[in-house]
């Protein structure tokens, strides 16, 4: 059996109709969602129908944030949270609830040789190690 391009040769149109017919995209009623309205709008999605077109990587869920503060960050600050008296010290400790000043996690960067109660919802496992080496007690 020969293929089709092959029998409609000699035949000017194989097989298109009118001449005229096949140009560009008006035969085929338009390009990609051109020409929807009252005949296609029931076709497509909530979204399309209305006219938004969602481009890219659409997202499917919030991502949480964890606010987070390093070790080096809470010796810079323990001195100013006292003066704002959002720390409290007595003697040489230092109590520190880092959940109400807002932050979630308690990462290990950086040093501390002060002993420092700190109250957090989570901790890095080097920063547990160095609060309890320099004396300090971790709670959630």
């Amino acid at each position: 059996m020969k293929k089709k391009s092959c029998k409609q040769r000699g035949s000017r149109t194989h097989g298109g109709g009118s001449q005229k017919k096949r140009r560009g995209k008006g035969h085929k009623g338009g390009h990609g969602f051109a020409g929807v309205g009252k005949r296609g709008g029931q076709k497509k999605s909530w979204y399309l129908s209305k006219g938004i077109k969602p481009y890219g990587k659409q997202k499917k869920y919030k991502k949480k944030t964890i606010k987070t503060l390093n070790l080096k960050q809470l010796d810079q600050f323990l001195d100013k949270w006292i003066s704002e008296k959002k720390a409290s010290k007595e003697g040489d400790t230092y109590t520190v609830d880092l959940n109400k000043l807002g932050y979630s996690k308690l990462l290990g960067a950086g040093t501390t040789a002060k002993k420092i109660h700190v109250t957090c919802k989570l901790i890095s496992q080097s920063a547990k190690k160095k609060i309890e080496d320099a004396g300090g007690i971790y709670n959630e």
